[in-house]
């Protein structure tokens, strides 16, 4: 191959280059059998071992201490939308984060609770362990009262068991190569559901904010009849528990805007959450709001780490959809802000290698009664914001939350559960930003706005496992859709190029056809039409011209020159190694057509057509 420089053009002269040659030149197999490399099983060993404590080290403990901070506030706050006691959001912050550390291959993302999985889970829980079960008569008065002791020891049994099971899905997903699933799982159609989850957290919190005891519901329309319920009962609104949580949101509101407006001047985000906790807990222990008002505080949280158990395995039958479904929206909310993360710091995640490690994490969390875990956006945000290189900076905030398990716990005993409904109802506010993307998506594309609003509508109306069910199984069919449905064009030279454009000017007597879409059953048939269409070419009636021909070619050996002549008509170009590949299995290629009527690109054919078939005179198509 020569090539030249002439006035600022490069001029390129090489041969025609169809596939039989091409396969010559780079000795390709025409059928390759390439294996995949085994994804190391711990990932951790690639990185560690070169990793420099001088350029990482202090960037990993600033960002390691302020996620831990962070961590705090949060595990607690989405331990109640799980239903679960606070304190088994700190045992869910500490030890998947460790297995993540390990097994995980993004650097960036944080492992830890979620508010839409603790929205699932909740409902889990609360379906299976209903207050209405662990009814208990209390003394001579005759009335009825929640054994919370009781009723929280099986709530947590059930998230355990549903957490171990969500993760050996994940886990067998990942071993299996199913890390493509998350493809299904566009970005619409994640940003549509956790806006939905978002609603259904905010109902979820209603009872923390007005200091009601609305009735528990599920199924279909359970949205609707907890928001009918929450409804009438405002009027028992208990004027305490407004009140504190007014306050809190007013204050974390104020201290999340002055926090924004002082980021970039300072190293680390001011932890407004972490100081609202503490200011609510010293203001309710000192004015004794629990006895002189009472307001529903957290209350005992033992200190220490609770030995592993095995989860109750009789559980799985009736939690094995909860937990799948946890499974897929756990790992697509992890890998797509883990590829977020990736491609703007220059690495890569393995999407398998994710599945793998997210379902360690929940399998080894599950036993240690933690509920399901993914990567939270928020904590993601300040990990990388502070500066923070590695999953060591997840060490460090696990470790953080150690301490805080060990010594801290039984001094946030007083702390309101208004405050950690206020905390949640503020940390949504970017996700209630998300509802811009229906403004977005109707300037760009109106089937993912289409797919957005289904989403959306089906997750609250459908509730979330149900939701999601139904809006992967539309997300299918737009696919389908958008496959039957593509651009057809007919391609011309731009002169002076050997590039082919869709213009209106085509080489006289070659037409090349191109299609926008893979070609596949479902629109094999749209795709003859448009070509017969476009081209004038009727490739059914070639067909069956072409086994005339062959039947022929048998009897009549005399007629060879013809039929060579007339095949000259019958050019295919701008091959893929997988098409070559199904055109060999699928017996494709003859004695009249090889491997010699494909070629490397459209410029390859055209050149072919114009210096070999007498194009300018003809009427070949391609």
């Amino acid at each position: 191959m020569d090539s030249m420089c002439r006035f600022g053009k490069y001029r390129v002269e090489r041969e025609v280059l169809d596939e039989q040659r091409l396969e010559e030149i780079t000795k390709r197999k025409p059928l390759p059998k390439l294996k995949r490399s085994v994804v190391s099983s711990l990932p951790v060993l690639t990185w560690l071992p070169k990793y420099s404590v001088w350029e990482y080290g202090m960037p990993d403990l600033i960002a390691g201490i302020s996620v831990g901070i962070l961590h705090l506030p949060q595990s607690m706050a989405y331990a109640l939308l799980a239903s679960l006691p606070p304190v088994f959001g700190l045992y869910t912050s500490f030890y998947p984060v460790l297995i993540y550390f390990f097994f995980g291959t993004s650097r960036h993302i944080s492992i830890g609770t979620f508010t839409v999985l603790s929205i699932m889970m909740g409902s889990v829980t609360e379906r299976l362990a209903p207050d209405m079960d662990f009814l208990k008569m209390n003394g001579t008065n005759v009335t009825a009262e929640v054994n919370t002791a009781a009723r929280d020891s099986y709530r947590v049994q059930v998230a355990a068991a549903t957490t171990v099971l969500g993760g050996l899905i994940q886990v067998v997903l990942g071993l299996v190569k199913f890390g493509f699933v998350g493809t299904y799982l566009s970005e619409p159609l994640v940003r549509a559901y956790t806006t939905a989850a978002a609603v259904h957290a905010v109902v979820a919190q209603l009872k923390n904010i007005f200091g009601i005891s609305p009735r528990r519901f599920s199924g279909p329309l359970s949205l609707l009849y907890t928001l009918k319920d929450v409804c009438s009962l405002l009027h028992h609104t208990h004027l305490s528990t407004l009140v504190v949580s007014a306050v809190s949101m007013v204050f974390l509101i104020m201290g999340k805007e002055f926090n924004s407006f002082l980021s970039p001047k300072l190293p680390i985000p001011i932890p407004v959450d972490l100081i609202t906790i503490v200011t609510a807990t010293l203001i309710s222990k000192y004015a004794q709001l629990n006895n002189n008002y009472t307001v529903s505080v957290v209350g005992e949280i033992p200190s220490g780490l609770r030995s592993p158990s095995v989860p109750d395995v009789s559980l799985f039958g009736e939690v094995i959809g909860d937990a799948f479904a946890m499974a897929i929206v756990g790992y697509a909310i992890c890998i797509s802000l883990g590829k977020t993360f990736a491609l703007k710091h220059g690495y890569k995640v393995d999407s398998n290698q994710e599945l793998v490690a997210l379902g360690l994490s929940n399998t080894v969390g599950g036993f240690f009664q933690c509920f399901s875990v993914c990567s939270s956006m928020s904590r993601s945000l300040v990990h990388e914001t502070t500066g923070g290189k590695t999953q060591v900076a997840a060490v460090v905030s696990s470790l953080i939350v150690l301490v805080a398990i060990l010594k801290l716990g039984p001094l946030f005993q007083e702390l309101p559960k208004a405050v950690l409904g206020a905390i949640v109802f503020v940390n949504l506010k970017g996700m209630f930003k998300q509802y811009y993307d229906i403004v977005t998506l109707w300037r760009s594309s109106k089937i993912d706005l289409v797919l957005w609003l289904v989403t959306w509508v089906s997750t609250l109306l459908l509730n979330l496992d149900l939701g999601l069910a139904a809006s992967v199984t539309f997300a299918l069919v737009t696919v389908i859709f958008r496959t039957q449905m593509p651009t057809y064009s007919v391609l011309g030279n731009v002169p002076g190029t050997e590039l082919y454009v869709d213009i209106e000017k085509e080489i006289p007597g070659i037409t090349i056809f191109r299609s926008s879409a893979t070609l596949y059953f479902a629109n094999a048939e749209l795709y003859l039409e448009a070509l017969k269409e476009k081209s004038g070419l009727d490739i059914s009636k070639m067909l069956i011209y072409k086994r005339r021909l062959e039947a022929k070619q048998k009897r009549r050996e005399r007629r060879a020159e013809r039929r060579a002549k007339r095949q000259a008509k019958r050019e295919v170009i701008c091959r893929k190694s997988t098409v070559v590949e199904q055109l060999e299995l699928g017996g494709f290629f003859s004695q009249t057509i090889t491997k010699r009527h494909l070629f490397a690109s459209v410029h390859d054919a055209v050149l072919y057509c114009l210096d070999h078939r007498g194009a300018l005179n003809g009427s070949t198509k391609l």
